[in-house]
């Protein structure tokens, strides 16, 4: 048998379900974890142990009174963690902004809400990005969220609180969200499974910053990171409620299908070890039916600012405006080159950015009033 630390929450459900195990011990178990971690990987950024800690006992009260045969909530008992910047009843919700440090969530997010009505229980808050902008999960108000197997290494980002406390062992899995890799990013980085889900499978509500509006609500998704492989599909279809489609993976057909290999797309080579985990990848697909095709797409390294100029453009957002909405003061140009300030290099970066188009309109209304 694998250690508590280390099953899936299909397993530890199970054994919770069947006597073999109580939810107080394996709530307690992974609530000392995140204790034990907590001074250098900083993955919390804000704890619910007492109440997660009665919630077990209810749950094993439940399953005392259950009478044979009764089908009890298929996640009852498990622990999990959601990123801060995602609504948990009563909890911060901050997206490390400073401006909201005393932000209580009135409900959970819907995606949260399913969980719990599934039977799991949240035992806190993860870290993220500022404003949940960075590949890094550092902010002003929780500090930088360390890797779980070197803590001078980054956890990733934006959910890099919940890479880092799956990957470490404190969570069984977590809830997270995804635009530009903050779901796939911390869970390459931490050695953990994330899935970033189709649009509209799982509800973005209940997130801040707010989820956008139009062609960039497409791009932005709520999904799992689960330490186990096998937990992904039922976490997704619980997330995404009673109503959304209920497919088997086992169902699905791989013969003919394509799949493109990216080569040459980064700056910086692949190790051997990566290309060799691909091309094992690749080889279990085309072993499967699927049709595989490598493609050099060097272009790919230039794609950061034509993504950007999409998303942006694809929203009414603005990161001055999200700053602004929370009671924080128009920035200056003197407090962007603050660096004790109280938004990170990140933040500050996006406002710069933001303000520049500005700058150079601002000074072509002056060149043309002078002018007439």
């Amino acid at each position: 048998m694998r250690p508590v630390l280390e099953r899936s929450a299909l397993e530890l459900a199970g054994e919770i379900r069947c006597g073999d195990l109580t939810a107080t011990e394996v709530v307690a178990a992974h609530m000392d974890r995140h204790r034990q971690t907590a001074p250098w990987l900083r993955a919390i950024a804000a704890d619910r142990y007492e109440e997660a800690q009665r919630d077990a006992a209810e749950v094993d009260a439940q399953i005392a009174r259950a009478s044979a045969g009764e089908v009890l909530p298929p996640l009852l008992g498990i622990p999990f963690t959601v990123k801060e910047s995602i609504a948990v009843q009563r909890m911060p919700q901050s997206a490390g902004l400073v401006a909201r440090r005393e932000f209580r969530s009135e409900r959970n997010a819907p995606a949260v809400q399913h969980l719990v009505d599934a039977g799991a229980i949240p035992v806190g808050v993860t870290n993220t990005s500022e404003l949940t902008l960075w590949i890094e999960s550092g902010n002003r108000l929780y500090g930088r969220t360390s890797n779980p197997y070197q803590a001078g290494r980054t956890a990733g980002g934006s959910s890099g609180g919940e890479g880092a406390a799956v990957g470490i062992g404190g969570s069984v899995f977590g809830v997270a969200s995804d635009i530009a890799g903050s779901i796939r990013v911390p869970a390459f980085f931490c050695g953990v499974f994330g899935h970033k889900p189709s649009p509209g499978l799982v509800s973005n509500h209940g997130m801040y910053p707010p989820a956008p509006d139009g062609e960039a609500a497409r791009m932005l998704q709520t999904g799992p990171l689960a330490r186990r492989a096998e937990d992904l599909m039922p976490l997704l279809q619980t997330m995404a409620g009673p109503s959304a489609p209920q497919g088997d993976p086992r169902t699905v057909s791989l013969e003919g299908m394509p799949v493109t290999s990216l080569e040459n797309t980064s700056l910086l080579p692949m190790s051997r070890e990566l290309r060799d985990a691909r091309e094992r990848a690749l080889d279990a697909l085309a072993r499967a039916g699927a049709l595989i095709r490598h493609v050099e797409l060097r272009s790919w390294r230039r794609a950061v600012l034509p993504f950007l100029a999409t998303l942006q453009a694809g929203s009414e957002q603005t990161t001055s405006g999200l700053l602004e909405a929370a009671g924080v003061p128009r920035p200056t140009w003197r407090t962007l080159l603050r660096r004790d300030g109280p938004h990170t290099t990140a933040t500050r970066i996006a406002l710069a950015a933001e303000r520049l188009p500005q700058a150079r309109g601002a000074a072509l209304e002056r060149q043309l009033a002078l002018q007439s």
